[in-house]
């Protein structure tokens, strides 16, 4: 893109030509009041708050009044924000919003984090001169999720837009005419999209709110914000994390333009916050009964003293992984999944050094794509979205000849005329982005694989099935095709089938690769065994202590393998932040901090490493800490800094992780980065057991962050370290353009993260699995809305987990006299669970929810039966 320079309140800028005034400007810092646009939605002048004089050459000496957002850029142009007459144009579209806009600032969740009350003061709007009577709405019930309030709408159309033209929902609308539009459901119910969340930051009026945060709810000023990685799967979201009073309140997206950009999905959004009482390990058990944490300390110590295994963990950071290592020995530590899983992603880590590791942004920029086995909307919804938009490519590159550009969007939309790239969609069941697929295809497990070769022959010009040639001509003709796959179907030959086809592309193709969970890729990054091998360690003799630090177990591996390595070891010594199946099973369990507690490093889908950090203060000592005070060995540990620099060390190719973030030491001219904004500073509502806090802020050792409010914010503080957007003037989150180079570009100072692939050599092929044919073979079956075994137990979120089914073919069901309903048992063993009989399912086949009733690497075929 060519570069132009325009003038902007008399000051002369260099802008990239194709852009519309609004983004062009705001990239630039400079503030233009506006609603409906959206960094990422695009223009569409429904408010019309953006007035700007524009002059189109020097010689225009008048210019006219314009609506930024609605007219491009152009060489030589002279903008003026301040002009009287755009000024009034917007005094007087603030005032008409106003006019049945509630007055209700004070008990309205969004009061200072509201966009329209920033634009309201922008434009100087203090006084109502219409007393006539307000237009009024009733709210709906929008599920458990979100809140409805419709008589704050000033209908800027930002929720349909991305909810249906962005998202891919159906069951929100616009429904009226004139100045009676309504935005909702056609009948109260939950949202369906996985992505509804959004709506709470895409509103810039408090239309929509997290329904968790309106119950436990705390001003935004009264707020600690601390920038962290959703752990909810591989692609490794960014959020901030916003506490008062050590509680968790609420997540909301942190912008990285390479990973998120501007949304989150669900699960990531709601699935750690809100848990009951009782989910937590409060306390240290010994055999049962709770115990001092010196009296663990001394039982850890001495089991370790019979020689142990280790048990490593994707839900766990790089340092406590690491410290597991440090603690039994390189060669005694071990995946908490099963070998076929951890030697998978250690396929992909391999493939992606091969062909390249691309971010999530690169997904977007794509002009076809083959989704391999994978339900994306289940195992990474961030993804499955970004997906949506490739497929709306083919329609800006038709809107594009005809002049329109993307940027222009409902214009863009009707000149695209609906085409949308090619996509061929290849899963078991039927998937959630059939609906923006060519070739939505279902196979058989087993037939995935086979249909990706068949892929790959047809593109090495050799002799194909007819679906197989379309789909290998349209990744043939593409630019850039995108290839996409993980383990979500329990099968890693996919993973060779799709290193056949990049093969057969000759580079031209983008591989998207997506393990389990949120470090599954660090883990795998480590060189460690899957928990076969600790069963085989103890099962020898060579060690008699179990040490396993968050991971629950039976999640993720096939329970007689777990229950081998439980019965083969004397002492099992649980670490975890929550009560899980493997506390039960603990002969010394010990409180850890949790991922909102502790700072800590994690490697998403693409290998980028990124750091987060501890939300609040007082917490439980992290994994890490509490590992190193079982060995004097690892009692030099005092920051996190200190087992980053050792583990550079033992694993240089993991090295680069240090740069994921700044290091504790750095100060900027403010001193550390504050957590808390300025406006704390009042401490009008924060306290605590009725008295205000005076004490000393506590000191974060692991970070260059400042639990108070004194110290840099915004844009003074490293990307990777920033609490906030804090420009001034604005307090949303439609702040966060502000910030960036370009309209769903990176961040000013560049995104937050490092790759830590190079170097890395990984196997030259997947494993494989054997199913026999006695009994019926399973599908794992993913759900948006199903998070990790944290993430179940969260209060608003499990509302919005289906009840778990195991799913058969009629003729199967019919076989085994099984109904629709009826409750079952896997391999003798009572489940939580009811048939759901589908035409879909392949024969001799089973669907299981994954975590639910199975754990997500079942290599064998297992048998379904009737409870009791």
């Amino acid at each position: 893109m060519s570069r132009i320079r325009i003038e902007v309140n008399g000051e002369i800028r260099e802008v990239e030509d194709g852009q519309d005034i609004l983004s062009a400007c705001t990239h630039q810092g400079v503030e233009i009041p506006h609603f409906c646009w959206h960094d990422a939605l695009g223009s569409v002048g429904a408010c019309r708050l953006c007035a700007v004089r524009l002059h189109t050459s020097p010689e225009d000496a008048e210019g006219t009044i314009e609506m930024a957002c609605m007219t491009p850029v152009a060489d030589g142009q002279r903008i003026e924000v301040a002009d009287a007459e755009a000024e009034e144009m917007r005094a007087h579209v603030i005032e008409w919003l106003m006019r049945s806009h509630p007055h209700d600032c004070a008990v309205c969740e969004e009061g200072g984090a509201c966009h329209l009350q920033d634009m309201t003061v922008a434009t100087g709007h203090h006084a109502r001169r219409y007393d006539g009577p307000k237009r009024t709405h009733e709210n709906q019930d929008l599920g458990p999720l979100l809140t409805h309030e419709m008589n704050r709408c000033i209908a800027c159309y930002r929720c349909t837009r991305f909810y249906r033209q962005y998202a891919g929902g159906r069951d929100l609308d616009v429904m009226g005419a004139h100045d009676r539009v309504y935005f909702g459901r056609y009948e109260d119910g939950p949202l369906d999209s996985p992505f509804a969340g959004n709506l709470s930051e895409v509103c810039p009026t408090g239309v929509f709110n997290d329904k968790g945060w309106s119950r436990d709810y705390a001003r935004k000023w009264d707020m600690s914000a601390t920038p962290s990685v959703c752990s909810q799967c591989a692609v490794g979201c960014n959020i901030f994390a916003a506490e008062r009073g050590g509680r968790l309140r609420r997540l909301q997206n942190r912008y990285n333009g390479a990973v998120n950009g501007h949304f989150l999905c669900d699960r990531g959004r709601f699935g750690a916050l809100h848990l009951p009482e009782g989910t937590r390990l409060r306390n240290p058990t010994i055999a049962g009964a709770e115990a001092t944490p010196e009296a663990a300390i001394e039982a850890a110590r001495a089991a370790l003293g019979r020689g142990a295994v280790a048990i490593a963990s994707p839900r766990a950071t790089l340092e406590t992984n690491f410290a597991l290592r440090q603690l039994v020995g390189p060669d005694h530590v071990f995946a908490g999944v099963s070998r076929i899983e951890v030697q998978s992603v250690a396929r992909m880590a391999g493939l992606l050094v091969e062909y390249g590791a691309p971010s999530l942004t690169s997904l977007e920029n794509c002009d076809a794509a083959l989704v391999l086995g994978e339900d994306l909307t289940g195992t990474a919804p961030r993804a499955a979205l970004s997906l949506r938009q490739t497929a709306r490519n083919a329609a800006d590159a038709l809107a594009a000849e005809k002049g329109v550009p993307k940027w222009l969007d409902n214009a863009a939309r009707v000149a695209g005329e609906g085409r949308r790239s090619p996509i061929a969609v290849v899963t078991t069941l039927p998937d959630a982005l059939d609906e923006i697929a060519a070739w939505p295809l279902r196979r058989a497990p087993d037939e995935v694989a086979v249909f990706g070769h068949a892929i790959a022959t047809a593109l090495r010009g050799e002799a194909a099935a007819p679906e197989a040639e379309a789909v290998a001509t349209a990744l043939r003709q593409a630019k850039a095709p995108a290839l996409i796959a993980g383990l979500g179907t329990g099968r890693p030959e996919v993973l060779d089938a799709l290193a056949a086809i990049a093969e057969a592309l000759e580079g031209s193709a983008q591989l998207f690769l997506f393990p389990p969970e949120v470090n599954s890729m660090g883990v795998a990054l480590m060189g460690v065994d899957g928990l076969e091998g600790a069963v085989e360690t103890l099962e020898a003799g060579k060690a008699e202590t179990l040490v396993i630090a968050e991971v629950d177990l039976f999640e993720r591996v096939d329970g007689p393998l777990v229950e081998r390595a439980l019965a083969a070891a004397t002492e099992v010594v649980v670490l975890d932040s929550h009560v899980t199946a493997m506390t039960g099973r603990a002969t010394i369990a010990m409180p850890v901090a949790d991922w909102a507690e502790t700072a800590g490093t994690v490697v998403n889908h693409e290998g980028r490493a990124q750091r987060r950090f501890a939300a609040y203060a007082g917490a439980p000592q992290a994994a890490w800490r509490v590992l190193a005070s079982l060995s004097d060995t690892l009692s030099g540990w005092r920051t996190l800094d200190d087992v980053l620099a050792e583990l550079a060390a033992a694993l240089p190719h993991l090295a680069p992780a240090r740069d994921a973030a700044p290091n504790a030491i750095l100060r900027t001219p403010l001193g550390k980065i504050a957590r808390a904004g300025w406006r704390i500073s009042g401490r009008t509502a924060h306290d605590q057991a009725g008295g205000i806090v005076r004490n000393a802020p506590q000191d974060d050792p692991d970070s260059a962050l400042a639990f108070s409010m004194e110290g840099a914010h915004g844009a003074d503080a490293p990307s990777a370290l920033r609490t906030g957007y804090d420009v001034p003037g604005l307090h949303s989150a439609s702040a966060a353009p502000y910030l960036t180079d370009a309209n769903g570009g990176s961040l000013d100072d560049g995104d937050p993260g490092v790759s830590v692939l190079a170097g890395f050599v990984g196997p030259e092929a997947a494993p494989q699995c054997a199913f026999p044919d006695k009994a019926m073979i399973p599908v794992p079956l993913h759900d948006p809305f199903t998070g990790d075994e944290v993430g179940r137990k969260a209060e608003y979120l499990s509302q919005r987990c289906p009840q778990a089914r195991v799913v058969l073919n009629p003729d199967d069901a019919k076989r085994l006299h099984l109904g629709e309903g009826t409750a079952v048992s896997l391999d003798g063993v009572h489940v939580d669970a009811v048939v759901a009989i589908s035409d879909d399912m392949p024969r001799h086949h089973v669907g299981l929810p994954v975590g639910r009733v199975a754990p997500r690497a079942l290599a064998r075929s297992v048998k379904i039966g009737r409870q009791g």
